[in-house]
């Protein structure tokens, strides 16, 4: 079973952008399948996701937190014009992230998704029909 989350962090920014949860969801689909555009380390990958009239190019650039299988966390975003990456102390602090948001029992995701921290954007579970 896929599940695919974000934080409330990344919800924020999302408003301030084009992006909706539908591009995210395909987005998961195409890393899937192994279409990643940098493994950052430590349960954190890079994935350039377009916007409206501007294509992936000039989009919106997203760090996910995953273990490339069941779970997909979108913790942090940038547009390519408000900034060029991120920084090695805020690619360490999202690696610590990863890392306890990947450590996560179902029944913490459950949770966490009841009080609002992560929302549940998109799940595939193959056994439904």
């Amino acid at each position: 079973m896929k599940r695919v989350f974000k934080t409330r962090h990344f919800s924020r920014w999302m408003r301030k952008t084009d992006l909706i949860d539908s591009a995210l969801c395909d987005a998961v689909t195409e890393m899937s399948q192994g279409l990643i555009d940098a493994d950052l380390g430590g349960g954190v990958v890079k994935k350039r996701i377009g916007l409206a009239g501007r294509g992936k190019r000039g989009g919106a650039r997203t760090l996910v937190a995953t273990n490339k299988g069941g779970r997909w966390f979108f913790v942090y975003g940038f547009e390519k014009n408000d900034r060029a990456n991120i920084a090695d102390d805020e690619l360490e602090a999202l690696r610590d992230i990863a890392e306890q948001l990947l450590a996560r029992t179902g029944r913490q995701l459950d949770e966490a998704v009841e009080d609002g921290s992560l929302q549940e954007i998109c799940h595939d579970n193959k056994n439904q029909g």
